[in-house]
């Protein structure tokens, strides 16, 4: 008998990374390695759901700044340039490992894997995989919904309401544009809510959205079910709140699933193992030792690394998908004897843990959908709209400020590794405003600078930068385009000013700083 309800959420995002002024640009990678290791496998388990008939309701976000970046050109032939590489390392270490069975086998897995990739990325779906995830949803397999626009931190963006209302109007806009349809849901970036927001979440038909926790927790009034129920916002949006509990098992370093020691470890690649002349021309392109993707080795939990068995991981993937099975079950049977009514389990994770930094997270996926579709009754998987739909009777309450991340208030974002940023990004917002209110019908060459002035205030907006500071990670990188975007943005509101815009310097920020080919200046307009 159905006692319980499970949603599981997927985040996929990326910031926006495109530099065609170089021929190789190492930072290009993040979103390489996600289409291979993350996006692919997860479109073969979608495909395989579809094949067999396997009832499967998930939902995942594929922010705008993804989904451009999925849509580019240049991007695409950069990643054909990629997968073509890896597969020529791929022979070669098929060949170097004949006399190797410990890894001959996981270097022909690799092989086989990349070569899978390239034919469903080129041939299948002709280099744009959102195609793929369209499809998916209008098959009925998955939820697929929006973010801000550059998943701008919307708590720390409301100096300027403006600023955030125009992160979540391009946002809805893009997502039409690709997918054919207005989304219904919404990522907050980073799960940052702030009182409020949800108002203009549904002035641009957003039905829902996720948060932490203990943003539902510490909603007023109190919640009856925790977050075993969505609240709605006294502008009617529904607030999804994160289970602590599923949630712990696949995040947490000590409990969770993918620090198991039969699973591959993301530490060791040939990339830094092998010797350098070998890897050379397969590391970055001024010679720095990069990841590859093929690494021989699993987790062990000592210094001293065994080699990986793929056919181990997945015995061990099965095991832990129906261990997650069976707490949901008997957390289900619980909450529902105690609430009178089917909980709610939201859980929310990055998409790229699955695949990226859990190597076997898509077949734990793969087998959880599989187990919960045939091997029990207690639990149904449900997307949240697909609640909403069947339960429209919700406790009305306003959530607390919240965010993922560090103490779950802002201070990832808002530390003092990155708390400058704030004050040119609040002024370039209003800045902003002030353009769209001024020049408000404009087309031709000005039109264009309004849009591009849009365009680079938006990518200075991206939480990303602030995160890398914090974490203190490729900190020059986020500096540089955090200082660039706003130097940018500063030079066309003064030359718009003064009627003094350089065409061929517009064109090559146009070119270089290409996001939402339909951006509009006006969203920053005020209301009338």
């Amino acid at each position: 008998m159905e006692k319980g309800l499970l949603s599981f959420v997927l985040h996929a995002h990326l910031p926006y990374v495109r530099h065609p002024e170089h021929n190789y640009f190492l930072e290009e990678n993040w979103l390489y390695e996600a289409i291979t290791e993350t996006y692919l496998p997860l479109i073969h388990m979608f495909e395989g759901f579809e094949r067999d008939g396997v009832p499967c309701r998930m939902t995942m976000t594929l922010s705008p700044s993804l989904l451009c970046m999925l849509q580019d050109s240049l991007l695409q032939d950069r990643y054909v340039r990629h997968i073509n590489k890896l597969i020529e390392l791929a022979e070669k270490e098929a060949e170097r490992t004949r006399t190797q069975p410990e890894f001959q086998e996981t270097a022909r897995h690799y092989l086989e894997d990349f070569i899978l990739a390239r034919d469903t990325f080129c041939r299948r779906y002709q280099c744009d995989i959102t195609r793929a995830f369209r499809h998916f949803q209008d098959a009925g397999l998955l939820e697929i919904i929006t973010c801000g626009a550059t998943h701008g931190y919307l708590p720390l963006l409301s100096h300027s309401e403006r600023a955030v209302s125009a992160q979540i109007e391009t946002a809805v806009k893009h997502y039409e544009s690709v997918l054919g349809r207005r989304p219904q849901g919404i990522w907050l970036p980073e799960c940052g809510y702030y009182p409020g927001v949800d108002r203009l979440l549904k002035k641009n038909g957003i039905r829902f959205f996720m948060t932490d926790t203990h943003g539902i927790l510490h909603a007023s009034p109190r919640p009856k079910y925790g977050v075993f129920a969505p609240l709605y916002c006294p502008s009617g949006v529904a607030a999804f709140g994160r289970d602590v509990e599923s949630s712990k098992q696949v995040w947490s370093a000590i409990e969770g699933y993918p620090g198991d020691f039969d699973y591959r470890e993301y530490y060791r690649d040939i990339g830094f193992d092998l010797d350098y002349d070998y890897v050379r021309p397969y590391i970055a392109a001024d010679g720095l030792r990069i990841n590859t993707g093929i690494k021989y080795y699993r987790i062990t939990g000592s210094d001293h690394k065994e080699p990986y068995s793929r056919g181990r991981a997945l015995e061990k993937a099965a095991s832990h998908a129906a261990n997650f099975m069976f707490n949901r079950q008997k957390q289900a049977e619980h909450l529902h004897e105690f609430m009178g009514r089917k909980p709610l389990i939201v859980s929310p994770y990055d998409a790229e843990l699955y695949g990226h930094w859990w190597y076997e997270g898509p077949q734990f996926l793969n087998y959880l959908v599989r187990k919960i579709a045939y091997d029990q009754d207690t639990l149904r998987l449900i997307t949240p709209l697909d609640y909403l739909t069947q339960y429209p009777l919700n406790q009305v309450a306003t959530p607390s400020l919240s965010s993922w991340g560090w103490k779950g208030y802002s201070e990832t974002w808002l530390s003092g590794a990155n708390h400058w940023i704030y004050r040119h990004l609040h002024k370039a917002g209003l800045r902003m405003t002030e353009l769209a209110n001024r020049y408000q019908s404009q087309n031709g060459f000005s039109e264009r600078a309004l849009n591009q002035a849009a365009r680079e205030l938006f990518l200075a907006q991206s939480s990303d930068w602030a995160f890398i500071l914090q974490t203190g990670t490729m900190v020059p990188y986020a500096i540089k385009r955090t200082k660039e975007h706003l130097l940018n943005f500063t030079r066309l509101y003064e030359d718009l000013q003064a009627n003094r815009l350089d065409e061929g310097w517009l064109h090559q920020l146009e070119e270089k700083d290409k996001i939402f080919p339909n951006a509009d200046y006006r969203v920053f307009k005020d209301p009338a």
